[in-house]
C-alpha cells in the first residue's frame, strides 16, 4: 500500500475539520476533551491542531508524561543515592534537569555524584555486570509501554547472578489517574482520546470503565494528525449521539487485550501500590514497587538523608498535568521557564505539555 501525497493528506485533513465543525455545531454547546499521552501532545502542537478546531471544541493535555508527574520526593531520593560511595545512579537523560527540592541530578553529577545517561535499561545491566564493585542503580520512571523493558532487566540480572543491580521504582500506571481525573470538580470533559503506546500493552479494554462506569467516551488513536482528527470526530458524534463507548481506532497495533506476554512479565517483577503524582497527590493503587520477592533489588530499601519535598517556586505544573490550566496561565512560563532555563518538570521532559507548547503552538501546519 503506497503512502498518501501531501496534497491527499491535506484534502483527508481539510474533509476531518469539515465534519468536526458541522458535528459540532449539532452538539450545540462547548465540549473539551483531553488527551493523555505526551507523544500525542506534542504531535497536536506540532501540526497546529488546536488553532485549525472550531472555536466550541477545546483539547487539553493530562499526564501524559511520565517524567512530569514524577514526584519531587523521588528526584530527591535518587539524588541521595547518587552521593553515596561506591554507587551509581543511572537514568534516562529526561530525568537529568527536573527540580529535586534542592538541586538536579544534572547538578549533583557537576558537583561529583556518581550519574549516568543511559538509552536502555540493559545498559544498566551491562554496567553492573561490568563492575561489580559498584552497586548500580537505575532510575525506574515511565508508564506502561516501559515497565516491560525494565522487568525484563530485573528478570536478566536475577538469572545470570548480577547481584549489583538494582531498581529505584517510580513506575505509574494510566487508569487508576484518569480515575482521578473523571471525579475533578475542577475539571468537566466530554472524553478522552485516549494512549496509543500505553494500549498496545494494556489493550483498548482496560479504558472500558470510562464509558460503563462514567459515562464518558474514549478513543484510542495513533500519532498522526488525521488519527487524532479522526479520533476527535468520533467523540464528537459519540456527544451528538448521546452515545457513550471506548473505541478503537489504532488496531493496526491496538488489542483488546494487548501483549499479555509484556503484562505477565511486570506481574513477575513487580506489584501495584499507592503512589504520589506531581500534582494529584498519592493514588491507590496506581504505582508499580518490586515485589517482595525481589527485595534485594529495591533501592527503596536503602537508607539514606532526604530533604523535606519542595516544589519550584512559581510552577504550576502539576495543575497543567491535571488540565486545569493551558501551560501560558502559568506565570513563569516562557519567561523564568523556558527549554533553555527550565524551572518545572513539564518544561523540561521532551513530552511535557509545557515543553510542546513553548516549541509548537505557534505553528499551523495545515493552513
Amino acid at each position: 500500500m503506497t503512502s498518501p501525497s501531501a496534497g491527499e493528506e491535506r484534502r483527508t485533513v481539510e474533509g476531518l475539520l469539515r465534519s468536526i465543525r458541522a458535528e459540532s455545531a449539532e452538539v450545540g454547546r462547548n465540549l473539551t476533551f483531553m488527551e493523555v499521552c505526551g507523544t500525542h501532545t506534542h504531535s497536536v502542537g506540532k501540526a497546529g491542531l488546536r488553532r485549525l478546531l472550531p472555536p466550541g471544541v477545546r483539547l487539553v493535555s493530562g499526564p501524559g508524561c511520565p517524567v512530569c508527574v514524577t514526584p519531587v520526593g523521588f528526584l530527591d531520593r535518587a539524588v541521595a543515592l547518587s552521593r553515596l560511595p561506591g554507587t551509581v545512579v543511572a537514568t534516562f537523560g529526561d530525568l537529568m534537569r527536573v527540580p529535586s527540592s534542592t538541586t538536579s541530578l544534572e547538578r549533583a553529577q557537576a558537583e561529583g555524584a556518581s550519574v549516568r545517561v543511559v538509552y536502555s535499561p540493559r545498559d544498566v545491566v551491562a554496567l553492573a555486570r561490568e563492575r561489580p564493585d559498584l552497586r548500580v542503580i537505575f532510575l525506574s520512571v515511565g508508564f506502561e509501554t516501559t515497565t516491560p523493558t525494565i522487568a525484563g532487566a530485573l528478570a536478566e540480572a536475577e538469572a545470570d547472578g548480577i547481584d549489583n543491580f538494582m531498581v529505584l521504582a517510580g513506575n505509574k500506571i494510566i487508569p487508576p489517574a484518569m480515575e482521578v481525573l473523571v471525579r475533578d470538580e475542577e475539571l468537566s470533559l466530554d472524553g478522552f482520546l485516549l494512549p496509543g503506546h500505553v494500549s498496545v500493552i494494556t489493550g483498548w479494554h482496560a479504558f472500558r470503565f470510562l464509558a460503563s462506569e462514567h459515562g464518558l467516551p474514549g478513543v484510542v488513536v495513533g500519532f498522526q494528525p488525521i488519527d487524532i482528527l479522526h479520533g476527535l470526530l468520533e467523540l464528537i458524534r459519540q456527544q451528538r449521539a448521546s452515545e457513550r463507548n471506548v473505541v478503537n481506532l489504532y488496531g493496526r497495533v491496538v488489542s483488546a487485550e494487548g501483549n499479555q506476554a509484556a503484562q505477565e512479565l511486570v506481574e513477575r517483577m513487580f506489584t501495584t501500590a499507592t503512589t504520589a503524582w506531581r500534582g494529584f497527590g498519592e493514588i491507590p493503587a496506581s504505582g508499580l514497587v518490586v515485589r517482595p520477592e525481589w527485595s534485594h533489588r529495591d533501592a527503596a530499601r536503602i537508607e539514606v538523608d532526604m530533604p523535606e519535598p519542595k516544589e519550584p517556586v512559581g510552577c504550576r505544573c502539576g495543575d497543567v498535568l491535571r488540565g486545569i490550566i493551558d501551560p501560558p496561565e502559568c506565570p513563569i512560563f516562557g519567561s523564568s521557564c523556558t527549554p533553555d532555563d527550565p524551572v518545572g518538570a513539564c518544561m523540561v521532559s521532551s513530552e511535557g505539555t509545557c515543553a510542546a507548547w513553548y516549541r509548537h503552538e505557534g505553528l499551523e501546519t495545515f493552513q
